[in-house]
Order: structure tokens, then C-alpha cells, then sequence
């Protein structure tokens, strides 16, 4: 229990969410109980904005929402406080990476998504997760530029591991590479992480980061991890992640999240 903790950002799949991907209700009272403790509560998803409104709702939401990994923040009336793009050259090189090692590339730019073969993997089960669907173009050409996320796709992970060492290789601290799971690789403009989504609420709401807690469960969320006072990892993160936390509970299919509230969070 850290009694300092003001303010709790969570990632959503993996960590919020169990498999299904739907709230269960002890993770509902949780953030209740966190509210009611003077706790602000905030989300941060590599998803889009868009794929995380049916979380507003059941879990109250009044805070600012973080998609793309930080790349686009959202009041709950789906309003833009701010917007990272990648830069517009770097985002078609970025494509061609992407294609050159053999990893398929979905595009994120403003609201929508944009995919070249809508029976790619993992698009099906993308669209079930965000709940929309893709725009289907013939190519990237016409929608590279102002793009908020580029995601590179595959269930090779040796593959995915080679262009996020080429990528960060070409263009070093220019973009931001890492994997929301085994099969994601997320670039976006390198302000856009999760630890800037931590400074962004440490500014808004006057709360110092020593006294901001995050828990998450992938490789996109170290960057959080680093900037908060109190980090805790899921027990279904790898083990890298795991180290880079300060505490570890239980897995999204045990509660996890709810635990790690009631235990190392709330005031006893």
C-alpha cells in the first residue's frame, strides 16, 4: 500500500480487461473505490480512441483518454485535447520497412484505420476489439501523411524483433517502436509513449509523478512504468516487463487488476 498514490493510469487489454475483453465487476467497484478515496483514475491504450468509448461509460470516466500509445488524447465526449503524427517522410520509409521484412502494415490517421487486405491476420479479431471496422485502400499512398499510428503485423516474432531493430537503427529517437503484444509492433512520434501520458496527467492535474501509480502488461508500457512513483505489472507480462515494475499481480484472468488496487492502492 502506498499512501502517497493520487492518480492510477491503467492500460486497458492485457491488464483493465480480462481475455474477453469485458469489464468484469470487481474491476468496476475497484476504480469506484478509487474515486471514492480521492483517487483520480485515467486509461491508456495503444488502441484507438475510437476503440475505447465502451469503456466511458461503466467505468465513469471523466479524465482525458490516451490512444495510440499517448499519439492522440480524447475528453469522454471524444473531443482532440492533442494529436502526435509521425512525420509524413518517415511514415511511407516506414511502410516500406514494414514490407521489406515481410510484416504487414495497418495505418491509424485521425479516426479511422486503414488496412490493404481486410483477411489479414488479425484485422478480424483488431475489428472485434476496437469495434469498427477498417477502410480497405489499394495502397498507402493517399493516407500516409498526418498518420497518428503505423502497427506492423505478424505472428513472427523473429520477423517483428528484426524491423523494430532496423527501424530504431534508421531513424534512432525519430519514432517510437514497441510491442502492445506479441504480434504488434506500434510506431508512432516518438512523444508519443505512455510515459509522456503520465506527465501530460501529472500536468494537468498537479499531481508529481512520485505520486502517480500505472500498471500494465506489455512492452509499451515500460515507458509509464518509468515515470510513475509506484509501477506494478500484470502476472501475465513477460518477464522483462515484470522486472521493469515495481511490484507484480496477479494475471488479467485473475483479477489482477482489481487485486492490485486492493492491494497495493487503496488506503487500508
Amino acid at each position: 500500500m502506498n499512501s502517497k498514490i493520487r492518480l492510477l493510469l491503467s492500460d486497458i487489454d492485457g491488464t483493465l480487461v480480462p481475455p474477453d475483453k469485458v469489464l468484469t465487476e470487481r474491476s468496476i467497484r475497484a476504480v469506484n473505490d478509487l474515486r471514492d478515496a480521492g483517487i483520480i483514475f485515467a486509461i491508456t491504450s495503444s488502441r484507438p480512441p475510437r476503440g475505447l468509448s465502451m469503456y466511458i461509460k461503466p467505468l465513469n470516466l471523466t479524465t482525458p483518454i490516451a490512444g495510440f500509445n499517448g499519439g492522440m488524447i480524447i475528453d469522454p465526449d471524444e473531443h482532440v485535447f492533442e494529436e502526435l503524427t509521425i512525420d509524413d517522410g518517415i511514415a511511407s520509409t516506414t511502410i516500406g520497412f514494414l514490407d521489406e521484412h515481410d510484416v504487414n502494415a495497418w495505418i491509424y490517421r485521425g479516426q479511422e484505420w486503414y488496412v490493404r487486405d481486410p483477411n489479414e491476420p488479425y484485422v478480424e479479431h483488431e475489428a472485434e476489439v476496437c469495434g469498427f471496422e477498417p477502410l480497405s485502400v489499394a495502397n498507402f499512398a493517399a493516407v500516409s501523411d498526418g498518420v497518428a499510428k503505423i502497427v506492423g503485423v505478424s505472428n513472427d516474432r523473429d520477423a517483428l524483433a528484426r524491423a523494430q531493430r532496423d527501424l530504431r537503427t534508421t531513424f534512432g529517437g525519430s519514432v517510437s517502436a514497441t510491442n502492445s503484444s506479441s504480434y504488434y509492433l506500434d510506431i508512432t512520434n516518438p512523444q508519443a509513449n505512455k510515459g509522456a501520458v503520465v506527465d501530460y496527467l501529472s500536468t494537468k492535474y498537479g499531481v508529481p509523478t512520485s505520486d502517480i501509480a500505472t500498471i500494465g502488461d506489455a512492452q509499451n508500457d515500460v515507458a509509464m512504468f518509468e515515470r510513475s512513483g509506484l509501477s506494478i505489472a500484470m502476472g501475465n507480462a513477460e518477464d522483462e516487463v515484470k522486472s521493469s515494475a515495481h511490484e507484480v499481480t496477479w494475471s488479467n484472468k485473475e483479477e489482477g487488476f482489481a487485486r492490485a488496487v486492493e492491494q497495493f492502492i487503496l488506503p487500508k
